[in-house]
């Protein structure tokens, strides 16, 4: 329990972004304490237990990947700055991964195989769509040439750029699907640097995960922390941020306690953040409605801020459910050994977008078996794991809230649709309920889930549609990092953290 009532830095949110934060603030000799509402760290990334097994939660795999030796990229400046030795995170790689459309054996359907090696994924484009390859590789070139983590880019339609150089539309679909999945919190359509982080992150580096799944990470995280003086407070959330003349002036946490800080880096999510400020507005490079305007136009007094920009931030529409099957045995057994992670789409349009009249859309989704990373000496997870996620409609499932018996039956009946809807791009059972019998254990997760152990609104992994690069907020002491600051992963979100310290902080 921490003593003090003053911090150099105080960081809302023990997720990814926010130990990143701390580790780097505590390095350079920061009083830093970081303020979770919860029992138990790692946000959008982390862990349970259910009758002595530990479920991930967020976690399909660690993007950002690269081996031993390649310099340059997130992972090792990741590594680098919060002074991390790689093998501490123990990373394995994946064995392969598919973006597939179309049912197994379906007419006209397409699979098209990606491994860390980017050249695999090349390959598969050119043997799949010959006409499209040379455009590819334009498209290729683009993304390498862009600099995505520019906190001053203007913010571009990643569907007009690729466009310019896909000319069929299956394949925009199957480059989109894959990316939008694991971080567009924009429906139809991605911010073209939000498009070019994701498709480095995916097919130019890659998969991993530590045999012992996200706690090993979260576990590194800790003891870094602990170790460089930063202090923690859990079960101990932010209630309310006092203002005074533009600044952050206290914070006052849900116990009434209240405590002062310098600086206040917050990791919940814009929306959420301007919840706990009242009247705050926050700025975005990205405008809503309007042209883009830097940050220092909307300077001024805080009640002109009020009247011309209350509460802009549009809350996340995208949630999600996710399944999650324990089985006694590997899923190489059902002859499902060869995938570590399928993106999956049904129709002939990939629909990413809220379903409106379905409480779940199980035309798309993303299928993980955590069995499926190369883990080293021939070593097996002790039991098989399948997960299924899919997109989701937060306010359905909210309707439900009031009623824990309808609420279970709606569980009941969308894990068994999923799982349907999922074998059908998986090599077909040697028998029709060998699943069923194999299945020793289940969970699942719905967006009222989601809100009600991160917080986040709406169920919105993603947060806000509206990105703030930059990090600022209406406060001048006040800044943002983590989903609503534009990385994501796990990788994305502690460089969030890391970058956000560097730029508002240490180097002041």
């Amino acid at each position: 329990m921490s003593t003090h009532t003053h911090y150099d830095v105080a960081i809302i949110g023990a997720g990814m972004s926010g130990l990143a934060a701390g580790i780097r603030l505590a390095h350079f000799g920061k009083r830093v304490c970081i303020f979770e509402r919860h029992n138990a760290p790692g946000g959008l990334n982390g862990f349970y237990s259910i009758a002595g097994r530990k479920y991930d939660v967020g976690l399909h795999a660690v993007t950002n990947y690269v081996r031993p030796g390649v310099k340059g990229t997130p992972l090792t400046k990741l590594l680098r700055q919060l002074r991390i030795d790689r093998d501490e995170f123990a990373l394995c790689e994946q064995k392969q991964s598919r973006v597939t459309f179309g049912p197994r054996g379906a007419a006209g359907s397409v699979s098209l195989r990606f491994t860390n090696d980017f050249a695999v994924f090349e390959n598969e484009v050119a043997q799949n769509f010959p006409s499209q390859i040379d455009g590819f590789r334009a498209l290729v070139a683009a993304v390498r040439a862009h600099n995505e983590v520019s906190l001053d880019a203007k913010p571009v339609s990643a569907r007009e750029i690729v466009r310019r150089h896909i000319t069929d539309p299956l394949l925009e679909d199957v480059l989109f699907c894959p990316v939008m999945y694991y971080g567009s919190a924009q429906e139809r359509d991605m911010e073209w640097s939000q498009f070019v982080i994701m498709f480095k992150a995916l097919f130019f580096e890659g998969f991993a995960r530590p045999f012992d799944g996200v706690r090993v990470i979260i576990r590194v995280l800790l003891e870094k922390y602990r170790a460089a003086g930063g202090e923690r407070r859990m079960k101990c959330g932010v209630k309310k941020i006092i203002t005074r003349e533009n600044r952050a002036a206290a914070l006052v946490l849900d116990n009434g306690e209240e405590i002062t800080a310098t600086h206040i880096l917050s990791s919940i999510g814009a929306v959420e953040t301007e919840a706990l400020i009242e009247f705050s507005i926050f700025d975005s490079r990205f405008s809503i409605g309007g042209a883009a305007a830097p940050f220092s136009d909307w300077r001024g007094s805080a009640q002109s801020k009020i009247e011309n920009r209350k509460s802009k931030i549009p809350e996340g529409r995208l949630s999600y459910v996710e399944t999650i099957t324990v089985l006694n045995r590997q899923p190489a057994d059902f002859g499902w050994g060869d995938d570590t992670i399928i993106f999956f789409n049904d129709s002939p349009r990939f629909n990413y977008e809220r379903p409106e009249h379905a409480q779940v859309d199980t035309r798309s989704g993303v299928i993980c078996f955590p069995n499926n990373f190369a883990y080293p000496d021939g070593e097996q997870l002790p039991e098989g794991l399948f997960r299924c996620t899919c997109l989701a409609n937060h306010d359905l499932w909210k309707t439900l809230s009031d009623s824990p018996g309808e609420y279970r039956s709606a569980k009941q009946r969308w894990f068994g649709d999923i799982a349907a809807s999922a074998k059908r791009f998986l090599p077909p059972l040697a028998q029709p309920a060998a699943l069923e019998s194999a299945t020793v254990a289940t969970d699942m997760f719905t967006p009222l889930t989601i809100t009600k152990f991160t917080g986040h609104a709406a169920g919105a992994i993603y947060g806000s549609p509206v990105k703030n690069r930059p990090g600022r907020t209406a406060l001048d002491n006040v800044y943002l990092c983590g989903t609503d600051q534009g990385f994501l992963g796990i990788i994305g979100a502690m460089l969030s953290g890391i970058s956000m310290a560097n730029y508002h902080v240490l180097q002041k």
